[in-house]
C-alpha cells in the first residue's frame, strides 16, 4: 500500500521583494520608502537591475536596504519614477544622479531644459572647439596654488587668440611682455561664433564650479612708439581670504 502523497507545507523560497513590495532604503543617510515595481519601472535602469530576483544590495543595522552614494537628490529621482514629475531646481544634481542610476527617460527630459540644453548643446561644444580647454583650466589652477604662500591674491596671465591671424602675431606679443612668460596659458584660437568674452565668463565659471574666487580683467600693457600693443592678454586674479 502506498502512502499518501503529502504535500510539503514550506513555500518555494523566493526573493525578499516578493513578499515585501514596500522596501525601505537608505540612501547616504537619506531615509525612503517606495514600492518595488516604482525602482524597476525602467527595466534596464541600474535600480531595476539591483531589485530584480534577488537584491544586491547590503542592508543597514536596521534592515534598509543600502545605497552608499549622496541621497540629497534621490527624493527628486524617485518622485520622477512615481509619477514622471520633474524637478524645477538643482537640475545639473538631478541630472547627475539620473546618469548614475541610468534612467533614461530622466535623462533625456533634464537635457531638455533651458538650463542643460544650454550648457550640454551650447556651452560644451563651444569649449570642445577651444583646444586643450580642460587642460589649460588645470594648469591654472595649479600654478595660483603655487603662488598662494603667503599671499591673499594669485594673479596668473593668460593669453587668448581667437583667430588664426592672432596665432600669427602670438611670438611678437610673447616677447612684448614684461612679466613672466613662462607661466602664461594660452587659449584658442577656435572656429565658433562665440566670442573672447563668451570664452572669460567659460573659464570664470569653470574655476568657480571647483570652489575658487576669481576675476578676470585685462591686462593693460605700456604702449611703445615703437611697437604694437597686444590685447591679447587677461589677468585671473585668485582671491584666497
Amino acid at each position: 500500500m502506498s502512502l499518501p502523497d503529502y504535500k510539503s507545507s514550506q513555500k518555494p523560497s523566493t526573493p525578499a521583494t516578493a513578499h515585501t513590495p514596500v522596501v525601505q532604503l537608505n540612501v547616504g543617510g537619506h531615509l525612503f520608502s517606495t514600492s518595488v515595481s516604482t525602482l524597476r519601472k525602467h527595466p534596464d535602469s541600474k535600480l531595476a537591475e539591483l531589485f530584480t530576483g534577488q537584491p544586491k544590495l547590503r542592508t543597514d543595522p536596521q534592515g534598509r536596504y543600502f545605497i552608499d552614494r549622496d541621497g540629497s537628490h534621490f527624493g527628486r529621482v524617485l518622485e520622477f519614477l512615481r509619477s514622471e514629475q520633474m524637478p524645477t531646481e538643482n537640475i545639473q544634481e538631478v541630472h547627475r544622479e539620473a546618469v548614475y542610476y541610468n534612467i533614461k527617460p530622466l535623462i533625456k527630459r533634464l537635457e531638455e531644459t533651458p538650463r542643460l540644453f544650454g550648457e550640454l548643446v551650447g556651452r560644451q561644444q563651444f569649449l570642445s572647439r577651444v583646444p586643450h580647454y580642460k587642460e589649460n583650466i588645470e594648469v591654472l589652477i595649479r600654478i595660483a596654488r603655487a603662488e598662494a604662500i603667503a599671499a591673499r591674491h594669485s594673479t596668473i596671465l593668460i593669453c587668448v587668440l581667437r583667430t588664426e591671424e592672432d596665432l600669427g602675431f602670438y611670438d611678437n606679443a610673447i616677447n612684448s611682455l614684461e612679466a613672466d612668460k613662462e607661466s602664461v596659458v594660452t587659449f584658442g584660437p577656435w572656429k565658433a561664433v562665440p566670442s573672447v568674452k563668451d570664452l572669460l565668463d567659460c573659464v570664470k565659471m569653470d574655476i568657480e564650479s571647483q570652489g575658487y574666487r576669481v576675476s578676470i580683467e585685462a591686462h593693460v600693457m605700456e604702449k611703445s612708439f615703437l611697437s604694437r600693443s597686444y590685447d591679447y592678454f587677461y589677468k585671473v586674479i585668485f582671491t584666497w581670504w
